[in-house]
């Protein structure tokens, strides 16, 4: 008989970063039992990076937009490749999930009549993205788990999953271990759901938290799961690489949605000649002192309103 434990549940999701805490939230809104694996602690997931704020076409701040423009710089800003389906989807439901936020309780920067304000980022027609100033993650990831919590589902932290329980071709839950005390276990659920992130890790130089090691995509590779679109990491590009100490830092988008933009070492804006429809700036480009103007050569960036040049990734710094 196996000398370790056997935990069962309806939906076992791996992961709690802001995918796997929205799904177990409503897994536990339909009455399943629920239960989140996350190789950290709650609250810890690389979601807290996502500091700028969430795309949603509410019009707050200009009234022109709508899910459809929101749509059309999504389609423009994947150079056509996305999933036109999955982009639509997000485009119209994104002011859904960001009042639904709210309502769970998070606390976001507000219009001088009291909406929920909205700032310029880069790739974005207008005004779009609700923020918390500099830490909408964090405020995301807060509430989702304060939410998550309350509604019954429990969490197993510090746990790695090492591998996927198959019944024929059905997936019937996981086998995992405890870090801490260094027990294994076994989870039988009806069904499992794999939100544990992308693959930054695998780059030298990353943003990325340390959980980002693609576990999820070997997990399902090994029980012959075909995995999509391989090729396509997302990856932050501006983050520092100099000092040793703030290596792998990222330099947040909202600089670029201020009006930040990328030159090389030759005072040229680059970027518009690499993707001429994707780059987007609503300032003046011209150096000055407190400016946030970026100047970069495919390995390096210069913050020329610094009283010291600090040097940062601008091309390949994955996030």
């Amino acid at each position: 008989m196996a000398d370790y434990p056997i935990h069962e549940y309806d939906v076992l999701v791996v992961g709690a970063g802001g995918a796997g805490l929205r799904a177990a939230i409503e897994a536990s809104a339909a009455g399943c039992k629920t239960a989140v694996i996350t190789k950290s602690l709650l609250g810890k997931a690389h979601t807290v990076m996502a500091e700028g704020g969430m795309a949603a076409a509410m019009g707050h701040v200009d009234d022109r937009d709508n899910w459809r423009v929101h749509f059309a710089d999504t389609m423009r800003g994947g150079q056509y490749m996305n999933n036109c389906r999955m982009a639509e989807l997000h485009a119209k439901e994104a002011p859904a999930r960001v009042k639904e936020l709210e309502a769970w309780g998070a606390i976001f920067d507000r219009t001088k009549d009291g909406r929920i304000l909205q700032r310029n980022f880069g790739g974005h027609r207008y005004p779009r993205l609700a923020h918390v100033g500099d830490r909408t993650g964090l405020e995301m990831i807060r509430t989702l788990q304060d939410h998550g919590i309350h509604q019954g589902m429990d969490v197993y932290a510090e746990t790695t999953v090492i591998k996927l329980l198959m019944d024929g071709a059905r997936c019937v839950g996981a086998f995992a271990y405890d870090r801490e005390r260094g027990r294994f276990m076994a989870f039988q659920a009806k069904a499992v759901v794999l939100a544990t992130g992308g693959v930054g890790r695998s780059f030298k130089i990353t943003s990325n938290s340390w959980e980002y090691t693609a576990d999820g995509q070997a997990l399902a590779y090994q029980v012959g799961v075909a995995l999509l679109d391989m090729e396509f990491v997302q990856f932050h590009p501006t983050g520092m690489v100099w000092p040793p100490s703030v290596k792998g830092i990222l330099v947040t988008e909202g600089v670029r949605g201020e009006g930040g933009v990328l030159r090389n070492k030759d005072g040229k804006r680059f970027m518009l000649t690499i993707f001429r429809t994707t780059t987007k700036t609503k300032r003046p480009t011209i150096p000055r002192k407190g400016g946030a103007t970026f100047w970069a050569t495919r390995t390096h960036a210069v913050l020329p309103s610094c009283s010291r040049a600090i040097t940062s990734r601008a091309a390949s710094t994955a996030r």
